[in-house]
Order: structure tokens, then C-alpha cells, then sequence
């Protein structure tokens, strides 16, 4: 009788793992950047401006991704340099190299069909499908004590 428990605790543990993944989207591809819908869920805020987050922004090259049942991988291009991100999917720390030559630990989780990066430099990034774009939100800690600002990034294949 415990054998009998024992197993079907057991699958019954593999089975949730299993359709917990089975859920969750995959990112795979390479995506740019789609400026037009990426300004306008970004307006500009009041007073002008635009900035880093704000309307006007800058806009990078190609976003790659691959992902597997245990890492989400993502390769940028910023001008001629290659950025590679990567996050562990089982919720265990991960550690990628950050700016000013620093090194930044993030947390991703699943949030039913988003993925929810933490860092520890206060940096929160979700991504998720919206239709046919991935979509990226950057929140960031406010500067000197403002309130938080999130950009939306809008990819398509």
C-alpha cells in the first residue's frame, strides 16, 4: 500500500511539472522590434521629453530567442556588440553580466502565460504573447525617489 502511494504521489508531482510547462508559451524566434506599436503603447510624458523610457526612447536590433524546458535564452543587438541573457525556468537564481561591467542575478517565473523576471538591481521585465507580438515590459525603480516607469516592447517575427 505505501509503494502504491509512494508512485502515485510521484506522477502525480511529474504530471504537474509536465503540464505546467505544457502551458506556458514558447519564445522562440528572432523578433524585431515593431517601432510603431512600441511608441505607441509608450507615450510621451507630460512635459515632453521621451528619454530612455518615455516615448521616444531608443530602439535596439534583433531580439533572438531560445528556449527549452530548463533556460529561456536571448541574444540582443546593440549596435555591434551581441548581448546574451539567460534565465534558469525552475526559479533558481541566474547570473548574467549587467551595465558598467557589473553582474546582475534574476529570478524567472512563471506567471501563468508571462514570464516574470526579477533582478536584484529592482528591475522587473514580463514577457508575453499578445496575439502575434511578444511583448516585453521593463519596469524600473525611479530616479531619486520617483515612481517606478515601465516601458512596453513590441517584437515581431
Amino acid at each position: 500500500m505505501r509503494r502504491v502511494a509512494t508512485f502515485l504521489g510521484t506522477a502525480a508531482i511529474v504530471l504537474m511539472a509536465t503540464s505546467a510547462y505544457a502551458q506556458a508559451p514558447n519564445f522562440a524566434g528572432t523578433w524585431t522590434i515593431d517601432a510603431e506599436k512600441t511608441a505607441s503603447a509608450n507615450p510621451a510624458p507630460a512635459g515632453g521629453g521621451g528619454g530612455r523610457m518615455g516615448g521616444g526612447g531608443r530602439m535596439g536590433g534583433p531580439l533572438t530567442v531560445t528556449q527549452d524546458a530548463a533556460k529561456l535564452v536571448i541574444s540582443r543587438t546593440m549596435g555591434e556588440n551581441v548581448m546574451t541573457t539567460t534565465y534558469n525556468l525552475d526559479g533558481s537564481p541566474s547570473k548574467n553580466a549587467g551595465g558598467r561591467g557589473g553582474e546582475v542575478t534574476s529570478t524567472a517565473k512563471w506567471d501563468g502565460a508571462k514570464l516574470v523576471v526579477t533582478s536584484d538591481n529592482g528591475q522587473t521585465v514580463t514577457y508575453h504573447m499578445d496575439g502575434a507580438w511578444l511583448v516585453q515590459s521593463t519596469t524600473q525603480p525611479g530616479r531619486e525617489g520617483g515612481p517606478a516607469m515601465t516601458r512596453m516592447t513590441y517584437y515581431k517575427k
